[in-house]
């Protein structure tokens, strides 16, 4: 009989021991789905803060700056009393090195990312990815201070006329610097592809080479334009290569050997600088700063856009 009640009461302790756990799974199952909704809403949150920030200094600088000579103007001389803020020499600076840097990773970076995909062993895929992408943690002050100590000497053994600071060489560091962006990316969109379209192609007595260009690339296209709009938006929004390497001459040109400025070198200068709270020179820095939201705004949009547009589903 004694065996018998501490049975009973072994197993009451253990129903009550089971229903405290659930109280407790059930508080924690109600209290992750807040916890998870109160960091998306601080993300969702924090995005509007900046977006709110960027327009409302902004429009405070279009108060003393008419919208069309900002955009249409070719001079930018922010200091001084007789002040032009055209933006014109800054986008100029911006698109110039962004194109060369896309000249120089779109090859390199989808040359790596055929190899890795489609000739590459497993063995040699696993030691030469994690090396390439070594090249996106390297600090980008010490991609500047490449650009500026050897690539520009360099380059101006070649071109003579190459100033001490200029756009081409930070344009050719920074396509360096985002190989790495193109080719994972790429190499990942390929992969993708299933084995039997290259199978199906190679039965039909195609070429590695042509299953590669009219199968496999075809097939992950969507992936692999979407892999250079978000490298472009990464070349767009650099900061310290062309701030250290490429001047701050405001120029209005098209020479790639002279000194320039962008959008990002410019803002770094004006927050760097003297610019007085309340100053047109000071919302001059919003203004361009929301002219740099558009435009990486513009290629993220482009990106998505493609990668629904051109997927493909197996």
């Amino acid at each position: 009989m004694k065996k018998t009640n501490n049975e009973n009461k072994s197993i009451r302790e253990r129903i009550e021991q089971n229903k405290r756990s659930l109280s407790v799974h059930q508080i924690t199952e109600k209290f992750i789905p807040t916890f998870l909704l109160l960091i998306a809403v601080i993300s969702v949150l924090t995005t509007i803060g900046i977006v709110l920030t960027l327009l409302t200094e902004t429009i405070s600088f279009f108060k003393n700056v008419p919208f069309l000579d900002f955009f249409t103007g070719t001079e930018l001389k922010p200091l001084g009393n007789d002040a032009k803020f055209g933006v014109l020499p800054l986008i100029t600076g911006t698109v110039l090195s962004s194109l060369i840097a896309m000249l120089v990773a779109i090859p390199i970076g989808m040359m790596s990312a055929i190899y890795l995909s489609e000739y590459a062993s497993d063995k040699v895929r696993r030691l030469l990815k994690p090396i390439l992408e070594i090249l996106a943690g390297i600090p980008t002050i010490v991609y500047g201070f490449f650009a500026f100590t050897f690539v520009t000497p360099l380059l101006r053994t070649i071109i003579p006329s190459l100033e001490p600071t200029n756009i081409l060489s930070p344009g050719i560091v920074m396509g360096i610097m985002i190989i790495p962006l193109v080719a994972s990316l790429s190499e990942d969109a390929m992969s993708s592809v299933p084995n039997g379209m290259r199978e199906g192609a190679l039965a039909l007595g195609a070429t590695k080479l042509e299953v590669t260009w009219k199968v496999v690339v075809p097939a992950a296209f969507s992936g692999i334009v979407a892999s250079f709009v978000l490298a472009i938006s990464r070349a767009i929004g650099e900061t310290m290569i062309v701030t250290i390497a490429s001047g701050s001459s405001k120029n209005f040109t098209f020479d790639i050997t002279q000194s320039m400025q962008t959008m990002t070198a410019y803002i770094v200068e004006v927050t760097g600088g003297e610019a007085a709270a309340g100053s047109t020179l000071y919302y001059s820095l919003y203004a361009v700063a929301m002219t740099l939201f558009v435009f990486t705004l513009i290629m993220n949009l482009i990106a998505q856009y493609v990668s629904r547009r051109f997927r493909e589903e197996y």
